[in-house]
């Protein structure tokens, strides 16, 4: 499409890098070029006009050419602007047409260093604030080749002076104080302090008046300070509201895409990634005397649901499951849809009796709710729930064999440590016997049991830390879910709609469940 001002509204211009296509920003870094040359054609019109009073300040005869090769740059970026939108699909064409556009836009930018002077704000801004647009809008490559030109070129102009050789210079000053050739070579700082002084010479006992203040007004001082503010703070403010509206644009991006990363779409519970990774850290993070309760819910007989109303219908069961086990439970617990219609309810920090009126509860709230189709039928559903809840006492005997168990296997390589000794000894033996053994062969076995010592020596050390760090199994979350759910089947088994604890059922079976956390 072509490009226009409208287009440079803020939801627009907020979206410009990731939606819109090569040849519409194309056009659009031709627009900003547009407004920025179309800005200093401008101010070349306004001194041509009051020369009279300005023509001291600027040297005409680099104006003159300055404003004719303005006066190109303007019909050329004008007809740019409209040309680049139709060749979106010629990818050759458009890659040419943006090198052209770097192109000339660099040797603009090198004509702006050499006769504003390589030290002033309009060389600054225009040199980092035009590489950082190029950048956002058009490929990096040909921008970042451009600027290496550009700073190689202010190399050049900041040692071409001390080999005898003049620059042109936009600016120029007169003064009869002292002799000074107004073209000769000076910095922007330094012309700066010599202006400075002359200003300063304007005021009579440190005051201003009107009249020490217009002739402030026309002083060259101040009509270049004008000029760099002009010429450079449009651009620097667009340049920084187009990166803020980029760190926008990437926060809102970076938020999305976490939310998509940890929330069920359909329930917008968490999902089961997510809600695995906050069981992780919420176990790890508990107390010694505190206890952890895992709570998995399924929907009775939701299949049928789908075959009797449709899918339209068992999502809405879902959502408003979901819904209701969010206005149940506390901000602490962590509620994620764990697959399909299963929910999973992790109760840090609660006892099982608590944890099984919690289940009773979640249980009957469900039964009484009325899912409401849009066909007008009305129905209720039922859920089967198994809950664990893993003691403190429990959770401490997992952790002392947990230790145990890494504590022997860090005893293998020192085993292993040993047998590699016996079996250096014997080829040291077996060496001393083979007299035709050859230096090559020595070498390589050398090599041979040194690289041995090394991975013997790096699991040695890989094992104590393991010791260090041994808290619970990594699949800790898994084990739990695993108990809970033989408790869900059996509330399955026992007709549906039921609670079932698994810590009774264990209890009753007599098992401590030692072999659900054995280390493989």
């Amino acid at each position: 499409m072509a490009v226009s001002i409208s287009h440079l509204g803020y939801r627009k211009l907020s979206r410009v890098i990731f939606e819109w296509q090569a040849a519409d920003r194309a056009s659009l870094l031709a627009l900003f070029i547009l407004l920025e040359v179309s800005s200093h054609w401008l101010w070349c019109l306004f001194v041509w006009w009051r020369q009279d009073i300005y023509g001291s300040y600027v040297n005409m005869d680099v104006l003159y050419p300055l404003w004719i090769g303005l006066t190109l740059m303007v019909l050329f970026f004008s007809w740019m602007v409209s040309r680049l939108s139709p060749i979106r699909k010629d990818t050759d064409s458009l890659y040419k047409w943006q090198a052209i556009i770097v192109t000339l836009y660099s040797l603009y930018i090198a004509v702006v260093i050499l006769v504003m002077g390589h030290s002033s704000l309009v060389a600054g801004v225009s040199l980092v604030g035009g590489a950082m647009l190029g950048m956002m809008l058009i490929r990096r490559r040909y921008v970042w080749k451009a600027f290496l030109g550009h700073i190689v070129l202010i190399f050049l102009v900041t040692l071409v002076p001390y080999f005898g050789l003049t620059i042109p210079n936009l600016r120029q000053m007169t003064m009869s104080s002292f002799p000074l050739d107004g073209y000769s070579y000076l910095t922007y700082s330094e012309m700066t302090s010599i202006e400075n002084a002359i200003s300063a010479s304007i005021f009579k006992n440190g005051i201003l008046s009107w009249e020490t203040f217009n002739q402030l007004r026309l002083s060259s001082a101040f009509f270049w300070r004008t000029t760099h503010i002009y010429m450079a703070l449009p651009k620097a403010i667009f340049i920084i509201y187009m990166f803020r509206t980029l760190l926008l644009i990437l926060d809102n991006s970076k938020a999305e895409i976490m939310q998509y990363a940890n929330q069920d779409e359909l329930t917008q519970l968490k999902s089961r990634r997510y809600g695995l990774t906050q069981m992780q850290q919420a176990l790890l993070a508990m107390g010694d005397k505190q206890d952890f309760s895992v709570i998995l819910l399924d929907l009775d007989w939701f299949k049928n649901i789908n075959d009797n109303y449709g899918h339209d219908v068992g999502d809405q069961v879902l959502s408003e499951v979901a819904q209701t086990l969010l206005k149940s439970l506390s901000e602490e617990s962590i509620v994620s849809r764990y697959g399909g219609e299963e929910f999973l309810i992790v109760l840090p920090d609660t006892q099982h009796d608590s944890a099984m009126t919690i289940a009773k509860q979640l249980r009957q709230d469900i039964a009484q709710h009325v899912i409401k189709s849009d066909d007008g039928t009305d129905f209720n559903i039922t859920a089967s729930i198994g809950v664990y809840t893993l003691t403190h006492e429990e959770r401490a005997r997992i952790q002392s064999e947990y230790r145990a168990l890494a504590l022997e296997e860090s005893t293998q390589p020192l085993a292993e440590t040993q047998k590699s000794r016996r079996q250096e000894a014997d080829i040291n033996k077996a060496r001393t016997d083979k007299a035709s053994t050859n230096k090559a062969s020595t070498q390589k076995e050398s090599s041979q049991k040194t690289r041995a010592q090394k991975r013997i020596s790096h699991r040695r050390k890989r094992a104590a830390t393991e010791i260090l760090k041994a808290q619970l199994p990594s699949d800790i979350c898994q084990r739990l879910i695993c108990i809970a759910d033989k408790a869900l089947y059996e509330a399955k088994d026992r007709g549906r709609n039921q609670v079932v604890s698994a810590n009774y059922m264990l209890a009753a079976e007599k098992d401590k469940i030692a072999v659900l956390y054995a280390i493989s």
